[in-house]
């Protein structure tokens, strides 16, 4: 088989969304000078995917977003997290994995394209979403921004298959970027974590902390999501006012809740919840709120799959709404490792039964965590978000019209509506605190 570098065993990480990391306690604090290495494939910035694929990975991801989901809300309060970025990270690494490894892998992230087409799906996916907002407003009053990038990571000793770094080229638009695990481990993931910084507006700091990266680490990949968009129909401040938010308890807390009537937006008044999405400036784009009805939100929790949020986007009908919506900051960082393998992702975890020969042509390979990090801010002017994924491998009374009032817990999920891309989803069960 053909390879690019050389020869070396450890151990591999993957990031989505901003950064990645593995192992021990490194040499020193200063970057380190990349060297690249360039695969002779090109991206692919035109690929031919039917519109059936399209659909297909929308539905796909949306249902390892719901499994994620409900893994997830079990060990945390308020949540945000980005499906595309895992997706995008772990689909990075399926590239690379065969036999046992791959088939749960599949499975697990309902990956049912082969992967011939699979790859291919999430190029046009990252370019599509990469076209929006051109011309818009950000939430800072800047240009409106939604970068979805990836970057490759490896120890420039080893050895890899040249046929799966041109599927990253080609696909995920990613060359090689070589560093010294082996003797600067440290630098190295100051070095990523630099990257995930600045990929994200310096949102996403520090998702690689001390002891996260050893001499054993051979391979970071990288994908890293930033969002900052303003609302086609701003909330006015002046509108804004202190008010009683009721949490799961029955206990209630104060909170800035913002309030708008909205003359023409995508909303339903469903059985148990009532729901609306508001739009960005480029309206391709929205925050999908749904809130159910006052005492029943644990139970609506449990029931929603991708069958049931299908549901809920395609009875979406324009009409006024009368909003009430607190502003609330999220941060959420998380192993996810547990939740992986739980949903069926086991080989990938184990040493001697891991199998991403596609990688390097062996089986000392395996996954020792995925880490997630994530961000999200809801105000008048707009939303901004951001989010990282780490996979690490180691070897060895108003006016007429719906009236919705999110005065209790909710969810939301911020979608690209042309791809039925989940850029970031969660819940808000108390809107004081991050």
């Amino acid at each position: 088989m053909n390879r690019l570098l050389s020869t070396g065993l450890a151990s591999f990480a993957l990031l989505s969304a901003t950064s990645l990391s593995c192992g021990s306690q490194g040499s020193n604090n200063n970057q380190q000078t990349i060297e690249p290495a360039k695969s002779s494939a090109i991206r692919v910035t035109d690929p031919q995917v039917s519109a059936d694929d399209t659909a297909t990975l929308a539905s796909d991801n949306a249902a390892f977003a719901l499994d994620a989901y409900h893994q997830m809300a079990a060990a945390n309060s308020n949540l945000v997290f980005s499906p595309a970025s895992i997706s995008i990270a772990l689909a990075m690494a399926y590239a690379g994995a065969a036999g046992t490894t791959a088939s749960e892998m599949a499975a697990t992230m309902h990956y049912t394209l082969p992967p011939e087409r699979l790859h291919p799906a999430f190029d046009a996916l990252d370019l599509a979403l990469a076209s929006r907002g051109q011309g818009k407003l950000g939430a800072d009053g800047g240009p409106m921004q939604l970068h979805v990038v990836n970057a490759a990571w490896g120890e420039r000793s080893y050895t890899f298959e040249s046929a799966y770094l041109d599927t990253l080229a080609t696909n995920y638009g990613t060359g090689l970027n070589l560093l010294d695990f082996i003797t600067g481990f440290e630098s190295a993931r100051v070095t990523i974590n630099d990257w995930v910084a600045a990929q994200t507006e310096n949102k996403i700091q520090n998702l690689l902390p001390e002891g996260t990266v050893s001499a054993d680490t051979r391979l970071v990949l990288t994908n890293a999501v930033y969002f900052n968009a303003a609302w086609l129909m701003p909330f006015d401040p002046t509108n804004t006012h202190d008010g009683t938010f009721n949490l799961v308890d029955g206990t209630t807390v104060t909170t800035k809740l913002m309030g708008a009537t909205l003359a023409n937006v995508a909303a339903l008044q469903g059985d148990g919840f009532a729901a609306v999405a508001l739009p960005y400036q480029d309206d391709r784009l929205s925050l999908l709120v749904v809130v159910p009805d006052s005492g029943t939100f644990a139970a609506f929790e449990a029931s929603l799959d991708a069958a049931k949020l299908t549901a809920i986007v395609a009875g979406l009908t324009n009409q006024q709404v009368l909003l009430g919506l607190p502003r609330f900051h999220t941060e959420t960082s998380q192993s996810l490792g547990d939740v992986l393998q739980a949903l069926g992702m086991t080989s990938a975890f184990t040493a001697g039964q891991a199998d991403f020969s596609g990688m390097d042509g062996t089986h000392n390979l395996y996954i020792s965590d995925v880490i997630h990090k994530a961000f999200i801010d809801v105000a008048e002017k707009g939303t901004e978000a951001a989010a990282a994924t780490a996979v690490v491998m180691d070897g060895s009374a108003a006016p007429s019209g719906l009236v919705i009032y999110a005065d209790r817990p909710f969810l939301y999920f911020l979608r690209d509506q042309p791809t039925g891309a989940l850029l970031f989803m969660g819940r808000v069960l108390d809107p004081s605190k991050s």
